[in-house]
């Protein structure tokens, strides 16, 4: 979600290998153009690239994961998007998010546009999810992987 340059999208299709499927999602027009044209250079046939609006990644089949990276302040209806994202996530999967720690760092948005770590996983928590696992080793931002709880997990 929120593919941009494809730094990711190129990886992660290269991980998947020609069995599996990425879908960029961008809502830039400008951003889907360079992500076809990257691509398309790189003979990458497993990316599918999707211009969505900002409330609905327009996917158009349940995935195992989201990779969110950066983008989660610019979603203007978080409690909407996640209900999207959700109804399209297999039973098992995941939502990783990466974003930047709130507070002064020498890269990324201004403090006030951040989302501090705790209050993305007070948030998830209150939209049917939980922190399956947690990584440190970033420097600037966190690393949460979410899965959903209950007995609608992954539905």
């Amino acid at each position: 979600i929120g593919a941009g340059s494809a730094y990711s999208t190129v990886r992660l299709a290269r991980h998947v290998g020609p069995g599996g499927r990425v879908y960029a999602v961008d809502v830039s027009p400008d951003m889907i153009r360079h992500l076809n044209r990257r691509v398309r250079d790189l003979g990458l046939r497993n990316v599918s690239t999707i211009l969505a609006p900002p409330d609905d990644p327009l996917l158009p089949e349940p995935v195992d994961r989201y990779l969110i990276v950066n983008v989660w302040h610019h979603i203007e209806d978080q409690a909407g998007y996640l209900a999207h994202m959700r109804k399209q996530l297999k039973p098992g999967g995941q939502i990783v998010m990466i974003d930047f720690h709130k507070r002064e760092l020498p890269v990324g948005p201004p403090v006030d546009m951040k989302i501090a770590r705790e209050d993305l996983i007070r948030q998830m928590t209150e939209h049917g999810f939980e922190v399956a696992s947690e990584h440190t080793f970033l420097p600037y931002q966190y690393f949460l992987v979410f899965t959903p709880k209950g007995p609608e997990a992954g539905r």
